[in-house]
């Protein structure tokens, strides 16, 4: 499987090694692994709870060292904080481990009423962006360097296409420039027809997005679980990418960019 088949999750390394994780699917599984043993803070930023990008949560090894300490960041519902939200899933019958059982040294974080916040050592911007429930899009930056992540996005939403300038759209300030822009891309359009609302969008519509928007590098992410990579492989060459005003890299589990 040469794109991968775990759900989303996404790590960043600093320059000056401090680490954050974006969304908890089952690929945070194996990056715990990773997580260097002298690491003394993690930063999680939660983009929403639908399952696919919660589910490696009980699963991911630093949430049971006591030498670390975690600071988990996500949405509110109106009716839950964080740590409430959390619980519904790390709970029996969902799951035998309770958030209290987790040994490291953690706090969590609302960011439904933040536009910013400090990460450890990166700058965060969120806002929330079009997708069903409490969801949010995260712009993280070091110095003159962004990366925006928004893994479940849909910005043509009633309209049929990405405004080429509009800066109401969902995530536009967020992936403004972006060196590195992670989005969502799981329908053909002829499969997105079918799932106008569903809160994703298709290959031909974040072409558009990240055009609009002057990314430098863009990863479609978030493939549809029934496209296999030969699937893929025949959607992406039909897109003319000397064409594209970016580089254009369609997410690969394990892929590494270096950005700054």
């Amino acid at each position: 499987m040469r794109y991968g088949g775990d759900t989303s999750c996404v790590s960043v390394e600093g320059g000056d090694g401090s680490w954050l994780v974006l969304d908890a699917g089952t690929g945070i599984r194996r990056l715990g692994g990773a997580i260097p043993p002298d690491l003394r803070r993690l930063d999680l930023l939660l983009t929403h709870f639908h399952l696919d990008h919660i589910v490696g949560l009980g699963f991911f090894d630093p949430l049971f060292r006591t030498d670390l300490e975690v600071h988990i960041w996500g949405p509110e519902s109106s009716s839950l904080d964080l740590r409430s939200r959390l619980s519904r899933y790390l709970s029996p019958p969902l799951f035998p481990v309770f958030v209290r059982d987790w040994q490291c040294r953690f706090e969590l974080h609302g960011v439904t009423e933040l536009d910013h916040f400090r990460a450890g050592s990166f700058e965060v911007d969120v806002a929330p962006v079009c997708h069903p429930g409490s969801t949010v899009g995260y712009r993280v930056s070091a110095g003159r360097t962004a990366l925006t992540y928004l893994p479940d996005h849909e910005p043509a939403l009633g309209t049929g296409r990405v405004p080429e300038t509009s800066e109401w759209t969902s995530g536009f300030d967020l992936a403004r420039d972006a060196d590195l822009l992670i989005h969502d891309a799981q329908y053909t359009s002829e499969e997105y027809a079918e799932r106008v609302g569903y809160g994703h969008s298709s290959v031909e519509h974040v072409l558009q997005f990240a055009s609009a928007v002057g990314a430098q590098r863009l990863v479609p992410f978030h493939h549809d679980p029934d496209h296999s990579d030969e699937d893929l492989d025949a959607i992406y060459e039909k897109v003319d990418s000397e064409a594209l005003p970016f580089d254009l890299d369609p997410a690969r589990e394990g892929a590494e960019f270096q950005l700054g």
